[in-house]
This record gives C-alpha cells, structure tokens and sequence, in this order.
C-alpha cells in the first residue's frame, strides 16, 4: 500500500523537526481539521464535520499534554488556557453547527500558528 505523497512529506518532515517544529506541524494538522470541517458543514456532512472536530480535540489534548509546567511558566499556563478555552469552543461548534465558531478557531489558530 503506498502513501499519500504529502502524509510522507509530513512524517518525514516531523522525524526531523525541532521541538518547535513539530509545535508548528501540529498547528497545521488543527487548522487543517478546522478548514476540513467547515467544508464539511457547508456541504451538509455531518459526520465528516464531527469527526474533522474531533481530531483537532485529539491534537489538542496532546499539545495540552506536552506542556512543560515547570520549566513553561507563565507560557505553559497560558497556552494551558488557551487550549481548555478552544475545546470548549469546538464542543460549541459541533453543537451549533454554524460556520461562525468554526471561522473564530480558525481565527484564533492561526494567529498562533504565525507566532510560532
């Protein structure tokens, strides 16, 4: 079975990244999920929509889990917030089904992404 050529780029891209790289990439993988489910809105796809929100959740919870508290600070608590903040914003999205929370995460999650 082969890959997809840009699922290869990305492993590979990943297996060499720095830390902060691989921060960046998972951003990507979340604003990717994001465009993927608002798509899915507009087109009528319930399941698609819900499963694209649910794996940004995924992503999430592991950029919330590698959050270094000790040596983060003030950083780690504020990323800590903006990660339990967004997931509630995701919950809120798959309930209304509206585009409106789907463009602010985007929004919010992009803006991030460029500070990286």
């Amino acid at each position: 079975m082969t890959e997809h050529p840009a699922l290869s780029y990305r492993q590979a891209a990943a297996r060499g990244a720095s830390p902060i790289g691989e921060v960046v990439a998972l951003y990507d993988t979340i604003l990717r999920d994001f465009v993927r489910a608002l798509a899915a809105l507009q087109a009528g796809h319930v399941e698609a929509r819900i499963f694209e929100m649910n794996h940004a959740l995924l992503v999430i919870g592991h950029l919330q889990c590698a959050l270094d508290h000790e040596r983060g600070g003030e950083a780690a608590k504020q990323f800590a917030q903006f990660y339990a903040v967004t997931r509630g914003l995701i919950v809120q999205a798959n309930f209304q089904a509206t585009p409106e929370p789907i463009e602010k995460l985007i929004d919010l999650y992009g803006g991030v992404r460029q500070a990286w």
